[in-house]
């Protein structure tokens, strides 16, 4: 993993402490962690190190840290996203439900979803992601599998609510936790890997699903029951490993069942330094210290965080329902069971490649907008096509312009590094993460209710509305990097306007924070 990297081949033996704020006898003071800080003993402004020593010391990272956070999120998708291998199974009939019904159901567990981002988020920030991510873990994954009992309309929906509400801060949880380990620059790429799992999950769930769903009769049960009954199982038994698991920080990896931890004091110091020159506000808040009201409050009126929020309710609407009823979709074209899970494999497939390629590029670039404006033109044609294709064109010709559609580069795990690297402090980037994904989730909840019932098979209406989302996305992500690009010059005009004795008398008294520093520029 440390071969994805924007900067060039080094020598092994060359310096690889980066240079930062820390390096200036002038602007040191300025910047100290906080007295609070958790790793403050390991703090050392004059370390220096090798990339002999970084380098390998990534890899241990991404083996301890990214690689749980992987199959945390598997197990996470896999539970959120059968509901589309059940369908294949008749889930719809044998519960009395119609499309409605299940639209209903999506609807109630997006909102479920975002109501409890930032509660969560907030709890989390005050227990630790090492506590509360394997708590929800084991919570979720019991009405996970609970679904076995599944009988009626009313428990579906109940079901719905609760994995929604049990479910919905994961993924700020995890993005805040990673962020105290790795760099701005090194962050997006793991947050690729950690989208990739989702794609991941959409080429394995069939194929489980499948050798699953044959279980139908067994006992008498219905083989979505069996589905439901064994992912939830398999989920509760990585939440109760994630217990073990989950260190709280780089230099608090030692526990009774853990007493040597992962990293001896060199490889602390390494961790811990590499962090703060990338990013001194990493150092601002204790890792279990609350975000107050008057904090969260702030946090959320940072209206230069709002055009990303924006980003994050729009971007995903183009591709959300064709993704969402794909597996629907192909049985409506004469697929059977088996060929309409595997062939939902090709499009996750592909999908995995092109993010990871957009994600490398943006950094590679350090451009984010006109990526995730680039995605928006891949989508167009395609959803133009669903639009305007013959009633009796091949399934065949439908499938293919579904695959290329859902192939389509996927920035999100690029948009949340982008979040994380404007907010600039540990409070915000607690908020922002959350509120972020709310935005995301409430785009699921405009997603489950584009395709009606009195609009298929074709949903032609609804493609008509995803072209216009996706033409809109166009403008807004050109809107976003002109916003930014339009910032970033104030703040050049205030600085550089003041004397060196100016800038480090701002320094000494500002009450700027976050993203509102004049030293601070905005990412785009």
């Amino acid at each position: 993993m440390t071969l994805f990297r924007r900067r060039k081949q080094h020598n092994l033996d060359e310096v690889a402490t980066q240079h930062s704020v820390f390096d200036d006898p002038k602007t040191v003071g300025y910047f100290q962690p906080t007295e609070k800080y958790e790793n403050l003993h390991r703090f050392d402004p004059s370390a220096r190190w090798t990339w002999a020593e970084e380098l390998p010391l990534i890899n241990k990272l991404d083996w301890k840290i990214t690689l749980w956070a992987c199959i945390a999120f598997f197990a996470l998708d896999l539970d959120r996203g059968n509901l589309s291998q059940a369908n294949t199974d008749n889930f719809l009939e044998d519960l009395g439900l119609s499309t409605n019904d299940y639209n209903l159901g999506n609807t109630i567990f997006k909102l479920a979803f975002l109501c409890a981002e930032l509660p969560s988020q907030l709890v989390s920030k005050k227990l630790g992601p090492d506590r509360w991510i394997p708590t929800m873990m084991c919570l979720w994954s019991i009405v996970a599998f609970s679904q076995f009992w599944l009988n009626s309309r009313e428990t579906f929906f109940t079901c719905r609510f609760l994995l929604g509400m049990l479910q919905g801060g994961f993924i700020p949880d995890i993005v805040l936790y990673l962020s105290y380990f790795f760099k701005g620059s090194e962050l997006p790429f793991r947050l690729g890997l950690f989208w990739t799992t989702l794609k991941i999950v959409d080429i394995v769930a069939p194929i489980i699903a499948f050798g699953i769903l044959r279980l139908r009769g067994h006992h008498g049960q219905e083989g979505w029951r069996w589905l439901f009954l064994i992912e939830g199982v398999f989920t509760f038994s990585v939440g109760v490993w994630s217990w073990f698991m989950m260190a709280p920080s780089p230099t608090q990896t030692r526990a009774w069942y853990r007493p040597k931890g992962w990293f001896n004091e060199r490889e602390e110091i390494i961790m811990v330094n590499r962090i703060l020159r990338d990013d001194p506000s990493k150092g601002d808040m204790h890792n279990r210290q609350a975000v107050d009201l008057k904090k969260l409050w702030k946090s959320i009126c940072d209206y230069d965080m709002w055009p990303i929020y924006i980003v994050g309710l729009v971007f995903g609407i183009p591709t959300g329902p064709p993704d969402q009823y794909l597996t629907l979709t192909l049985r409506d074209l004469g697929f059977d069971t088996f060929n309409s899970n595997i062939l939902s494999i090709p499009s996750s497939a592909l999908g995995i490649v092109t993010m990871l390629v957009l994600t490398y590029l943006s950094e590679v670039w350090n451009e984010r907008s006109l990526m995730g404006l680039f995605a928006q033109i891949w989508v167009l044609p395609n959803i133009v096509a669903l639009t305007v294709l013959p009633s009796d064109v091949s399934p065949w010709v439908k499938y293919v312009i579904l695959t290329i559609l859902l192939a389509y580069p996927y920035p999100h795990a690029m948009q949340v590094g982008w979040c994380s690297r404007n907010s600039n402090t540990v409070r915000a980037r607690t908020v922002s993460a959350a509120v972020y994904n709310m935005f995301v989730q409430v785009s699921g909840i405009i997603i489950s209710n584009i395709y009606r019932a009195d609009d298929q098979p074709e949903y032609r209406r609804g493609n008509k509305q995803l072209v216009a989302v996706c033409s809109a996305n166009i403008v807004v992500y050109g809107l976003v990097k002109l916003y930014y690009i339009w910032r970033n010059r104030q703040r050049d005009r205030e600085w550089n306007a003041m004397t060196r004795e100016e800038q480090l008398r701002y320094l000494e008294t500002t009450r700027d924070q976050g993203s509102k520093r004049k030293d601070f520029r905005f990412a785009h």
